[in-house]
């Protein structure tokens, strides 16, 4: 494991890059948004390359901040619908940075700012900042850690943990875009996708949950067996494990010519499946280069009682683990 310099931001802040190497997996992790700029896997033949999306240098985050490639996403990911939630009788208004919705955590949001890093025991990095109280509108003095570990299989565990000194609502993510075949290959959308969730969260035009809950038998979204992923997905998925302690199994992601498989487990109660498909123009990736699986507490979950609650409280602690495990078959 190593710690070098990534970049400076224009304010003349540096930026680290550390990486960590275990089990035939080299993962490459920025101060910057806890950025996962990289994961060289070998495939079938041994040949090695990176399987997610992301830049050689710092500029390329700064110039394209919409996709989050990589990037750690928070106080909470996903949308609220309007910008705006009600706890405990208070009504909190949050940085609208979706028309009139707040996704991702609003403007400035956790994968915008350079988090202080350090050893995470021998093959692991952690990563902490302190939200104060309003950021983006929302309340709570949030104290969060995201630990980046490999184990010896090479499988990258993400584990992240908050408390805060005052009722407010967390939802953290990584939005890596995967692509098996290698990053910059061409299309993702082949890759063959399997979840294990029996329902979505459909949504109206804006992205926002209609607060029910929608079979996904016979439907494009069944993905309980796995197929190709195609392209026009941008949804919540129920798994059906629901919130667990540990993470469990939940989804695969595998690129049939290049023998790479991708393993999702996850303590959250949702998966968001991205294809991609709004990439502009002036990315070096076209639409449907990457596969994002965010794993997740559903969208605007602070204004749907009948969703798996995302409030922490004084003296709690949120807990989110999500391993992402790299085989070839």
């Amino acid at each position: 494991m190593r710690s070098e310099l990534f970049g400076t931001l224009p304010d003349g802040t540096s930026v680290h890059r550390w990486t960590l190497e275990r089990g035939g997996v080299r993962v490459r992790v920025l101060t910057y948004g806890g950025i996962v700029q990289s994961a060289q896997v070998p495939d079938r033949s041994g040949l090695v390359a990176s399987v997610a999306l992301g830049f050689e240098e710092l500029d390329g985050y700064l110039g394209h901040p919409g996709p989050y490639f990589g990037a750690l996403v928070g106080r909470y990911a996903n949308r609220i619908a309007g910008g705006a939630f009600t706890l405990d009788g208070h009504t909190h208004r949050l940085a609208r940075n979706d028309g009139p919705n707040s996704l991702h955590g609003g403007g400035r949001g956790f994968d915008k700012h350079v988090w202080e890093a350090e050893p995470a025991g021998d093959h692991g990095v952690r990563l902490s900042r302190v939200s104060p109280d309003g950021e983006e509108g929302y309340p709570g003095r949030l104290a969060v850690t995201a630990t980046y570990a490999l184990d010896a299989a090479g499988a990258l565990t993400i584990a992240y943990e908050a408390t805060t000194d005052a009722p407010t609502v967390v939802n953290l993510t990584n939005h890596t875009y995967w692509n098996l075949a290698g990053a910059g290959s061409g299309s993702a959308l082949g890759h063959e996708v399997r979840i294990a969730a029996s329902r979505i969260t459909p949504t109206d035009g804006a992205g926002i949950p209609t607060g029910v809950y929608e079979d996904v038998a016979a439907t494009r979204f069944d993905f309980r067996s796995a197929r190709p992923a195609g392209p026009g997905l941008d949804h919540n998925y129920v798994l059906d494990k629901g919130v667990t302690a540990r993470p469990v199994p939940v989804a695969a992601l595998s690129d049939p010519a290049s023998g790479r498989t991708l393993s999702v487990a996850t303590t959250e109660p949702g998966l968001q499946l991205y294809t991609a498909d709004h990439f502009a123009a002036d990315l070096p990736f076209a639409p449907g280069d990457g596969i994002a699986l965010e794993t997740q507490h559903f969208p605007d979950s602070p204004n749907r009682p009948g969703f798996p609650s995302a409030t922490l409280r004084p003296g709690e602690v949120y807990a989110s683990q999500t391993v992402y495990g790299f085989s070839v078959r």
